[in-house]
């Protein structure tokens, strides 16, 4: 996202897609290059937008749950999805490209959502908005689904779509998804996002089903809503796993179970149509979380990849006030169930600051490994290196923190061509190859120059390549 931002702020690329693949669409990347195009490339430059992002889906998810659900939820809620576990900080502030953005689009949609229910909006460009974010989440990535699914159902629902609405409605969608649309309509079928969303979701291990629930459920629902230290969860933390899906099956209850009340209160005044709107959106909260887990859990990911992939779970922060509302309702009641219904949001909560206090710890690491890279990127520099070769997860950094002063093409273990996300970086001769010290690559490197001098700095070797004859 760093290198395509880098590459918009100067006019020379105007990417669909995250590079290197035919899915997931670049608006991190757009949101960063102002920033980039000021400051210059750094870690920070790229923080900026996810932060601001972040701090959005608080401040939308506090309006969205106070509307839905009760004014102490939202607060309860919003500080509970505050909490800056591992998996959290990742999805939410890294700019690695699909999540911090997609949180805060779903979650704005689905206030803008119950605004047109309940005909707080009625302007043709609320209802042109709303097809616009719709459109923007679609070409952004696939994984809210479940939620998009559910909001135009509910909006359906609501019968307030005359025909010059939905035609607004429509061209919003068409807008912001053109940039998908276009892609795809000049893409042949094997580069379609479609057919390679649909080879995604069955690459993988043909992994056993009960693999599949045990990464993709037991371990994937702490690992992802934030209850795990970096890399591990500590077995008492799995608890929530369980707990969760009975919660969100709870609320799907409670909320069929409103809705039918309604339905036999009878009624069509604006008190019946706000309760219809809370019911059928408290649904889709439910539904779309459960709906979100089901599909990880099918996916071989689940099995395969479980601490990685957890960031598949990364929205099912929204569906967490639609899990605690039946807890928290028999809480407000005040009734001698009360201490017993708190006592989960209380582990919660304690779990959740466990799990931040372990990623705390990691500080010290992170800074010395970007301290590290800091490091590379000036001897390369010093060293006038102007091309090098590296693994996957060196190159990029290299390419963007030295703004391709100092360009890196991706190589395997073995030294051959590897996956280069960005094809005009590719050259099959460099000056010098770049090692994390003690990697498989490094190893390879010693073997085949033994006795090459490498440069050793911030935690890598630097290998000049022998000059060809």
């Amino acid at each position: 996202m760093g290198l395509a931002a880098l590459h918009i702020s100067e006019g020379r690329e105007l990417p669909i897609y995250f590079y290197g693949q035919h899915y997931m669409g670049t608006i991190e990347a757009y949101l960063a290059a102002p920033v980039v195009a000021l400051f210059g490339t750094s870690v920070t430059a790229l923080r900026v937008p996810t932060i601001l992002l972040f701090a959005c889906f608080l401040t939308v998810m506090f309006v969205l749950v106070r509307r839905l659900f009760s004014p102490g939820l939202a607060v309860v809620a919003v500080g509970l999805l505050a909490f800056g576990a591992d998996r959290v900080v990742k999805n939410q502030l890294i700019a690695g490209g699909g999540y911090p953005e997609s949180a805060p689009m779903v979650a704005g949609l689905l206030l803008l959502t119950h605004g047109l229910m309940t005909r707080r909006l009625t302007s043709p460009y609320a209802f042109g908005g709303w097809g616009l974010l719709f459109g923007l989440i679609v070409w952004n990535h696939w994984l809210p689904v479940p939620y998009l699914l559910g909001a135009l159902v509910a909006l359906l629902s609501a019968r307030v779509l005359t025909g010059r609405r939905t035609a607004v409605l429509l061209a919003g969608a068409l807008v912001g998804a053109l940039p998908l649309v276009i892609d795809n309509l000049t893409a042949g079928w094997q580069d379609n996002s479609v057919a390679v969303f649909l080879g995604l979701n069955g690459a993988g291990t043909d992994a056993p089903l009960l693999d599949r629930l045990h990464g993709g459920a037991w371990f994937g629902l702490p690992m992802g809503m934030g209850l795990c230290s970096p890399s591990r969860c500590e077995g008492w933390s799995l608890w929530w796993a369980p707990v969760f899906v009975l919660l969100l099956a709870a609320a799907i209850v409670g909320s069929v179970r409103g809705l039918r009340r309604l339905r036999t209160a009878g009624g069509d005044g604006a008190e019946a149509g706000q309760g219809r709107a809370q019911e059928i959106m408290r649904l889709v909260l439910a539904v779309g979380g459960l709906l979100s887990l089901l599909s990880y859990v099918r996916s071989p990911a689940a099995a395969d990849t479980p601490i990685e992939s957890a960031r598949y779970l990364a929205l099912l922060g929204i569906s967490l006030p639609a899990a605690l509302w039946p807890l928290w309702r028999v809480i407000r009641a005040r009734t001698v169930w009360a201490v017993p219904a708190a006592l989960p949001v209380v582990a919660l909560a304690l779990t959740m600051l466990a799990a931040s206090i372990g990623l705390a710890r990691q500080v010290p690491g992170y800074h010395t490994a970007g301290e590290g890279q800091r490091q590379v990127v000036a001897a390369l520099r010093n060293s006038g290196y102007r091309y090098v070769h590296g693994e996957y997860w060196t190159c990029n950094w290299i390419s963007y923190l030295s703004t391709e002063q100092t360009v890196c093409g991706v190589v395997d273990e073995q030294l051959g061509r590897g996956f280069n996300r960005y094809e005009p970086y590719w050259r099959a001769r460099a000056e010098a190859v770049v090692a994390a010290t003690g990697s498989p690559l490094d190893a390879e490197l010693a073997r085949r120059m033994p006795t090459s001098v490498p440069v050793s700095v911030g935690g890598y070797r630097i290998y000049p390549m022998p000059t060809a004859p």
